[in-house]
């Protein structure tokens, strides 16, 4: 690897390991394999640049493996509930590997409050997973997605995964399951419209 992608990988270690605030320029430069320092400087430019770009990666190695595991999983003749449910079991059960990324997630956030780059950062991280979740439940390709089903159906898979995954972050012997969280959704959708479509399912969006 070229100094570039070793400083990802070390800024992903150092996430890992330390989290987000406590990452300093030297823990990365160390973890990169004694890269130096002003390399991060001319790399990305700075110290929380490159973290955001860590740990964007991380969240898209993280989406590549559970959708990766779930395509061998997933019958092709599964129904959208079926393919749906599948999905946040997935989800689910990938949180315990990946506590330690949340929590440098969750970090991020907090920084941003006063700190405008890791706020640009992590907004244009938010735009890119939109558009990634309404893909994969709607089964199309990202450049298919329009703008309305990433506000709509990508907004609120990342908010269900974003609130699920705080409550496992706290309590993770009491947090939803994946088989529960879609329990809760169907019971949900019956509330607003008891008499839903029956060309579309759970998991899809009315046709545009």
């Amino acid at each position: 690897m070229g100094n570039r992608e070793d400083l990802l990988a070390g800024a992903k270690r150092c996430l890992r390991e330390k989290g987000y605030a406590r990452t300093t320029v030297r823990d990365i430069a160390s973890a990169a394999g004694g890269v130096s320092m002003a390399a991060i400087g001319y790399h990305f430019g700075s110290r929380e640049a490159l973290l955001n770009a860590a740990l964007i990666e991380g969240m898209d190695e993280w989406g590549t493996q559970v959708m990766g595991a779930l395509a061998e999983a997933t019958d092709p003749d599964a129904t959208p509930v079926e393919r749906y449910t599948a999905t946040w079991a997935e989800m689910v059960n990938s949180l315990a590997g990946q506590r330690e990324l949340w929590l440098a997630s969750v970090e991020a956030l907090l920084q941003a409050e006063h700190a405008p780059e890791v706020r640009a950062g992590l907004a244009q991280g938010q735009q890119e997973g939109r558009r990634g979740m309404a893909a994969w439940i709607k089964g199309v390709e990202e450049s298919a997605v329009t703008e309305t089903a990433a506000r709509t159906l990508g907004s609120v898979q990342m908010a269900l995964l974003s609130g699920v995954m705080m409550q496992w972050l706290t309590d993770p012997e009491h947090a939803p399951t994946g088989s529960e969280v879609v329990a809760g959704l169907r019971e949900l959708a019956a509330r607003l419209d008891p008499d839903p479509d029956p060309e579309w399912g759970v998991g899809e969006t009315p046709p545009e």
